[in-house]
């Protein structure tokens, strides 16, 4: 009897002992889920903001190319406007130009010494290589070389304003200019000596009020000559051209 007592003890310790073992095996599994549910979170929520990351980098690279899309149509549009505006102020240059031009050839074609009635529907007889050209020529040049010496009180030297001295001052205006337009020159020295034939006598006229010397306005007068023949591109600092101007001009 005792012994079976002690074996029926046993066998429950035994077994208590089993179920206390598989009790500690669940335990440990549940605690392995709990862990391995643990990392699997984690990971989750670190990928998350890759994800996210990512969505930005997309979003600021359509942001970025919309903004530059931006950027070059705004330029295309100013680049259109300041051809536009260039445009503009070229033609409103060119109409001032010729606007300028016609007033100054009515007006040295008025008050200029040119032939008229039956001569001036004649071909000009002052052709280049012709005798009377060449004597247009040199007296437009012995003008200013005989102007010169009276601006600079070199020929009847005075002290005081004398009527040579004035006329040496006036010399451009009133023999060179007129000679120069007398020959049958090309269109950009006649227009460049319509333009001197306006603009010596404000010259003259302008420079005694600050500088009163007769060698000082003739000076102006030569630079004013060669400044605007250079302007024009009229020979010798142009080709002539190939049209010639009216005789009447």
């Amino acid at each position: 009897m005792t012994t079976t007592i002690t074996t029926t003890l046993r066998r429950g310790s035994s077994l208590r002992g089993v179920s206390s073992s598989s009790n500690c095996c669940k335990n440990d599994a549940l605690a392995l889920k709990a862990l391995m549910g643990k990392r699997r979170s984690a990971s989750s929520s670190i990928s998350f903001p890759r994800n996210h990351e990512g969505g930005r980098k997309k979003q600021s690279s359509f942001v970025l190319k919309a903004t530059n899309e931006d950027n070059e149509n705004a330029t295309l549009a100013t680049g259109e406007r300041d051809s536009t505006t260039s445009s503009s102020a070229s033609a409103s240059t060119s109409s001032f130009d010729k606007n300028l031009n016609k007033f100054v050839k009515k007006t040295a074609t008025t008050f200029a010494p040119s032939s008229s009635g039956d001569a001036k529907k004649k071909k000009n007889p002052a052709q280049k290589g012709t005798v009377l050209y060449q004597v247009f020529e040199v007296q437009a040049y012995l003008a200013i070389l005989i102007g010169g010496l009276l601006a600079f009180n070199v020929i009847y030297p005075s002290e005081e304003p004398t009527i040579a001295r004035l006329m040496g001052m006036w010399s451009v205006w009133m023999f060179t200019v007129p000679s120069l337009r007398a020959r049958d020159c090309g269109a950009k020295e006649k227009d460049a000596l319509n333009v001197l034939f306006i603009a010596i006598p404000l010259i003259n006229v302008l420079i005694p009020f600050v500088w009163k010397s007769f060698a000082g306005v003739f000076t102006a007068d030569v630079l004013l000559m060669l400044g605007v023949y250079y302007s024009k591109n009229a020979p010798p600092f142009g080709e002539e051209e190939l049209t010639v101007a009216e005789p009447s001009e």
